[in-house]
């Protein structure tokens, strides 16, 4: 019988997502190592897994995804002027720049720098893929339906 991706599945996949212009903004194939998930782990977003559902191993499928099913459109808020003097040697305010900032939880945030002016730093801290319509290349490798406990 074959296995067939569903709520329950992990699955092991090589994806590759492209922009509009055919670009590759990322890929499993780059270090050949193949993605794993388990369906609902949080790992992709519901849309993307969507396009998973009903696949097998050795089906490969190609998506296309409107912002809104991929990454969103960017938010405002995300958009933050921060003080210049936060910025050192070790993180120059240098446009187009992408930089870890610590969350006051501890984890980390990544931000890219669009602008720069006077004492004033624009980051950004939208998903660098949002607003933009995708391509999601997929290949399964393999499929197993994992145990759901039930207390």
């Amino acid at each position: 019988m074959t296995t067939v991706i569903n709520n329950n599945s992990e699955v092991i996949f090589h994806f590759s997502i492209k922009l509009p212009d055919g670009s590759a903004a990322d890929s499993s194939k780059v270090h050949n190592k193949p993605a794993k998930l388990i369906i609902g782990d949080g790992s992709l977003t519901a849309n993307f897994e969507k396009c998973l559902l009903g696949l097998k191993a050795g089906d490969n499928k190609s998506f296309e995804l409107a912002p809104e099913d991929a990454f969103g459109q960017p938010n405002p808020d995300n958009i933050y002027h921060l003080d210049r003097a936060k910025f050192g040697a070790d993180t120059p305010a240098t446009i187009g720049a992408i930089i870890a900032f610590t969350q006051p939880d501890g984890s980390e945030l990544p931000g890219i720098i669009r602008e720069v002016a006077g004492d004033s730093v624009t980051v950004d801290f939208n998903h660098p893929l949002s607003g933009h319509q995708l391509t999601f290349d997929v290949e399964i490798i393999e499929v197993n339906n994992v145990e759901v406990s039930s207390s």
